[in-house]
């Protein structure tokens, strides 16, 4: 996983379809995007902009993804996310391929705190627990972005 703010960006060294994701975030006009659905590259990479309440911890489940990596990019207000890795013991409660979505009932290894203007990115081996209340629910605006396994050149 990586865990930064967008406007350090520069400091990586990403393949193309990473940079393809990056390139869409770093629109002009990208806070204003309404929620929907937006392709980047067809099913291979797409964006998925969404506005929430953040939840209780107990609320929501950990999850990972075998077909996608994703970017989280926080729009406006901030969340915790949950971590951990593949290669700990896990519990899972559901495997949902349709989506491309395992969940476990694992708790997490750790908590990060995302702030407007910060990204992370979660590949299939890192396991996460997005939309967490940091003190109390606050409303977020966020992107998501979906990048099909393996990479290639789009």
């Amino acid at each position: 996983m990586i865990i930064d703010y967008l406007d350090n960006i520069f400091y990586y060294n990403f393949q193309q379809p990473l940079l393809t994701a990056f390139t869409f975030l770093q629109q002009p006009h990208i806070a204003a995007i309404p929620d929907g659905k937006y392709e980047i590259a067809g099913n291979s990479i797409f964006a998925i902009v969404n506005s929430y309440e953040t939840v209780l911890p107990e609320n929501e489940c950990m999850e990972s993804h075998t077909v996608y990596t994703d970017i989280h990019y926080i729009v406006s207000g901030s969340e915790q996310i949950g971590h951990g890795f593949l290669n700990q013991p896990l519990q899972q409660k559901l495997i949902d391929e349709t989506n491309d979505c395992i969940t476990y009932i694992t708790p997490p290894l750790f908590y990060t705190h995302l702030k407007q203007g910060m990204f992370a990115v979660f590949f299939p081996t890192d396991v996460h627990k997005p939309g967490i209340y940091t003190v109390e629910k606050t409303l977020v605006k966020k992107i998501v972005i979906k990048i099909a396994l393996p990479f290639t050149t789009i």
